[in-house]
């Protein structure tokens, strides 16, 4: 019989703060993609230094989020109470998101299409694999149409997870690795054009971009959570966790462009994760559960939404292509990210918690179980995704973080 050793109920604050750390990755990458430095030699070396920081921070909210929304599912919880909740928790900052870089780009000059607007209003952009659908409005926002379908496949994925033997966890994280290992040779039977940048748009697509993909990402952080929840984790610290992550990171820099995105870290984002929530369980020294941490963990979906509006536009209104000596480049960059600090505190605070509040249990409805316990909140993703854990405060049963993406 299983013996679940840990319990959905226990903190997992870490987590909250890795959260942050995987926003600030992909916030480098895209502050990259502004070429703010004069200096070319400079900008070449940062640029190739957070080439695929933003590849990195994706898949850890993907993971992340399997990892939260299965540690805090309660098995009492309908489907229904829990869309509504990672529906109310994420879309009225979406909206606001979206509303933001349509008037942006109006301001900007920047033609605003329905074919893109519409399909990236509805969440449903990241299924086609054209260039200027997936990366329309606010463009980051592809993972959370990743993030939406993990969403509403989580009940019925839940039940799938649960009903693997124990002995057959690790089995199955090693099978998702392989897949995710072979689908760069799948995606070389793709067309070589249209090219996005230097990757061919349908390869791009199929390895990092296509939802159904994306979701061996969510599995492996659900079958992970399920892994230390049954007492059959390996016991990796989190010291030599965060060094595996460095050395895939690494190797994601020197091997063929289809596996820097997915493959290259897969295998240490699903191992830092759970040595994160271990430190966390057995109150061991974790410099990701502080307050500060804790809190900009809280923001951070709130952050990935609205951190490339900040840096494109903020670069448009200072003169769209100019660049700056080295001191001042990285000045505008801090200045950038403090910007994307303080307005993801003002969303948070003036629309996600608000919309929590009032929408995220219906007046009708009595909640599925107790409020989870401060520090067990939720997981995504993302980024994205979607908040795991919202540790600072109580949160229904079964709230999962927010999606955020790259």
């Amino acid at each position: 019989m299983e013996t679940t050793r840990h319990h959905q109920g226990e903190r997992l604050p870490s987590l909250t703060g890795m959260r942050f750390i995987a926003a600030l990755l992909v916030f480098a990458f895209h502050a990259a993609y502004e070429f703010p430095f004069r200096d070319q030699g400079i900008g070449g070396d940062y640029s190739r230094a957070v080439a695929d920081a933003g590849a990195l921070g994706v898949g850890f909210f993907f993971v992340l989020s399997g990892f939260v929304l299965t540690w805090t599912a309660r098995p009492d919880d309908s489907a229904r109470r829990f869309w509504r909740r990672r529906a109310v928790k994420i879309y009225p900052n979406y909206v606001v998101a979206w509303i933001a870089a349509f008037v942006l780009m109006v301001a900007a000059g920047e033609a605003v299409t329905a074919s893109a607007a519409v399909p990236n209003l509805l969440l449903v952009h990241a299924w086609v694999p054209r260039a200027n659908i997936l990366f329309s409005m606010d463009d980051v926002s592809w993972t959370l149409s990743c993030e939406a379908l993990f969403y509403l496949a989580f009940p019925v994925l839940f039940l799938l997870v649960r009903r693997i033997r124990p002995t057959l966890l690790w089995p199955a994280a090693g099978l998702i690795v392989v897949v995710v290992l072979v689908l760069p040779l799948v995606a070389k039977l793709l067309p070589a054009s249209p090219l996005f940048v230097t990757t061919p748009v349908w390869r791009l697509w199929l390895v990092y971009m296509l939802p159904p993909v994306r979701t061996l990402d969510f599995v492996l952080g659900m079958v992970m959570a399920r892994i230390l929840q049954t007492g059959k984790w390996i016991r990796v610290g989190l010291g030599p966790a965060v060094v595996l992550v460095a050395i895939g990171y690494y190797i994601s820099l020197h091997v063929p462009n289809l596996y820097t995105f997915v493959a290259a870290t897969i295998i240490p984002i699903a191992l830092v994760i759970p040595a994160a929530a271990a430190a966390d369980l057995r109150e061991r020294f974790s410099p990701l559960r502080n307050r500060v941490m804790v809190w900009l963990g809280e923001i951070s979906f709130a952050f990935y939404l609205l951190h490339r509006l900040i840096l494109k536009y903020g670069h448009i209104a200072l003169g769209r292509r100019r660049t700056w000596d080295t001191a001042p480049a990285v000045g505008l960059i801090l200045l950038a990210l403090a910007l994307a600090i303080t307005a993801a505190w003002l969303l948070h605070v003036l629309v996600e918690k608000p919309a929590m509040r009032r929408f995220a249990v219906s007046k009708h409805t009595r909640p599925a179980a107790p409020a989870e316990p401060a520090g067990a909140g939720p997981a995504v993703i993302g980024p994205a995704g979607a908040r795991a854990a919202e540790p600072s405060r109580s949160a229904p049963a079964g709230a999962a973080p927010e999606p955020v993406g790259p």
